[in-house]
């Protein structure tokens, strides 16, 4: 009877060290694959970004250094791996929205211009699924966070090596949408 008992003890920690195990990794998967849609979506908005300096630059004058930074940060994102260096590439391409929102507000006639509407519009769009990416990630960093804290999942995250994820955090920024509508 003892021994009944120790068995089925023993079976029942071995199967939740499995399961546990199991959803540690399935959190894992899915931050990392949350964050490489992430740097897809903002690859994507920078490729847009381009297309509007070059639109822009037609009337305004557009520093070299515009370029150069976009195209750093389009080769950014591939080498970024951390929440922290994707949060980087954020704060750095609202700022580059900045001046080109300076840019457009200099010059009327780009307001009303289809392609300068379009491109914002795109742009728009591809900060709201940045945004929805962002929720998703932190929702997964939250939950495997929590898992590790909480007794006795921590002792199989302790065991197997799991660390908390950093939340993506694009600063205060974040709270306000970029203004690309004129």
């Amino acid at each position: 009877m003892i021994r009944i008992a120790i068995i089925v003890v023993l079976v029942a920690v071995v199967l939740y060290t499995i399961v546990t195990y199991n959803r540690f990794q399935v959190l894992k998967n899915g931050a990392e694959a949350t964050l490489g849609q992430i740097k897809v979506a903002l690859k994507k908005r920078l490729d847009m970004i381009s297309q509007l300096v070059n639109t822009v630059k037609s009337h305004a004058r557009f520093e070299k250094e515009t370029f150069e930074k976009v195209a750093a940060l389009r080769s950014g994102i591939a080498r970024a791996e951390t929440p922290e260096e994707i949060s980087q590439i954020e704060r750095e391409t609202r700022k580059i929205m900045g001046t080109i929102n300076v840019a457009v507000e200099s010059y009327p006639e780009l307001k009303t211009s289809t392609i300068v509407l379009e491109l914002t519009q795109a742009i728009q769009d591809m900060e709201n699924e940045i945004a929805r990416h962002r929720y998703t990630y932190n929702n997964i960093a939250q939950e495997i966070n929590t898992k590790i804290d909480m007794f006795p999942s921590n002792l199989i995250a302790s065991m197997f090596g799991f660390k908390k994820f950093s939340y993506l955090e694009f600063g205060e920024e974040i709270n306000k949408t970029p203004d690309t509508t004129w």
